[in-house]
């Protein structure tokens, strides 16, 4: 009698496919995607950090509170004298907490560099007693262990205008790969179900079975979040992605476009108060709110003039999702805009969300753990997905050999 023999069914055309599309854009862009996954996941808790090692210069002394600070002018002069740089400041980030002290920024960037260090001339954070004007502490930025990770996961420290690309294509790859890691991980049956959802090592010893759930359960569950982060770098890197999404939320690929308010005056007309004028306007405006940024240095992110005071306000400490606007003249600091975040299309609202959906931060604390998991996960793919390579690669060769 013979026996029968069963053969094993072929895998679909998709399933085929997707098998050599997720180890082809493994093999070459793992490396990268595990450098971008592990510095991402390490600046996860960046505010978390910096408030427990930076709190005695975040705060002011109890003692030194009077009821009223010290001019911005002023403080701003104090700042310089003490610094000394060859460049100007450019903002002040003043807390609405009276607790808390205020956070001048010089940062100059050089327009034909080719990494990050050449890039960036000056990102210096200094942090000022606002009612006595004493330097609490001065941290230079720019060879700071979360700014460097930032631009590492940005721009594998290159220049940030052309190095966004050099993530941003394989990230794009790596979407590619989430999916097709879905569709190889998906069961044929329900008896296969069982074993993709859970680890069950009570009777396996080899160390490649191990690896191999590692990477396909874990895989599994991280892919969903790891689309979203995916999907929110990929926002910062390619202006079509940003098209699309603000298309779908409001009907328009293009942001609307505020319309340049010109200031009423004249240079010899300024008021040596007008920052002053300008912080004790948006206070009113917006008491609830976490903190405001005032440029000092008259510049946009561009470096052109500007021409008038636009003030960033932000509504939650270590939040960028909740942002009001408020445009002052540059002369006299009267009030010329105001645009609260209730105001902003479903566009601007995401565009303002979307740093932090990116770091997890939007969705608290919980998200940043949440992020965090999910980021040490995306880090292991590329290292259990090439040793799966390896095992397999190894075991033609001995079947070749035999």
């Amino acid at each position: 009698m013979r026996k029968k023999h069963h053969h094993k069914k072929k895998p679909s055309f998709i399933k085929k496919w997707s098998d050599k599309l997720h180890l082809w854009l493994g093999l070459s862009v793992g490396i990268i995607v595990f450098i971008v996954s592990l510095s991402g996941t390490l600046y996860v808790f960046k505010d978390e950090i910096q408030d427990v090692l930076r709190k005695d210069v975040i705060y002011v002394k109890a003692e030194t509170i009077t009821h009223q600070p010290l001019s911005i002018e002023v403080l701003k002069e104090k700042v310089s004298l003490e610094l000394n740089e060859k460049f100007p400041v450019s903002s002040v980030e003043i807390p609405l907490d009276k607790n808390k002290s205020y956070e001048f920024l010089y940062y100059e960037k050089y327009k034909n560099a080719w990494n990050y260090f050449d890039e960036v001339k000056i990102n210096k954070l200094v942090y000022v007693n606002p009612y006595n004007g004493e330097i609490l502490g001065v941290y230079n930025e720019k060879y700071d262990i979360f700014p460097i990770l930032k631009s590492i996961h940005w721009s594998l420290l290159l220049k940030a205008d052309w190095g966004k690309y050099v993530v941003g294509i394989p990230v794009v790859l790596f979407i590619i790969m989430l999916i097709t890691g879905i569709i190889l991980w998906w069961p044929k049956n329900k008896a296969a179900r069982k074993g993709r959802f859970r680890f069950n090592w009570k009777d396996i010893t080899t160390w490649k079975r191990k690896n191999y759930d590692l990477h396909n359960i874990l895989g599994f569950y991280a892919s969903f979040v790891a689309l979203i982060l995916s999907l929110s770098g990929i926002y910062f890197s390619f202006p079509w992605v940003k098209n699309a999404i603000n298309f779908s939320l409001s009907g328009s690929a293009e942001l609307p476009k505020e319309k340049e308010i010109k200031s009423h005056g004249t240079l010899s007309s300024v008021n040596r108060s007008v920052y002053d004028l300008t912080a004790e306007e948006t206070k009113k405006l917006y008491a609830s709110s976490s903190s405001f940024r005032i440029p000092l240095n008259g510049k946009n992110k561009k470096g052109k003039a500007l021409k008038n005071i636009p003030v960033t306000v932000y509504g939650e400490n270590g939040r960028f999702a909740i942002r009001s606007q408020v445009v002052f003249d540059k002369y006299s600091g009267k009030l010329l805009m105001n645009k609260p975040h209730q105001q902003l299309t479903n566009a601007e609202k995401y565009a303002n969300a979307n740093y932090d959906i990116h770091t997890g931060s939007y969705f608290g604390i919980l998200g940043k753990i949440i992020w965090f998991i999910t980021g040490l996960i995306c880090t292991s793919l590329p290292v259990t997905g090439f040793l799966i390579w390896l095992a397999k690669k190894k075991k033609k060769g001995i079947r070749k050999i035999s």
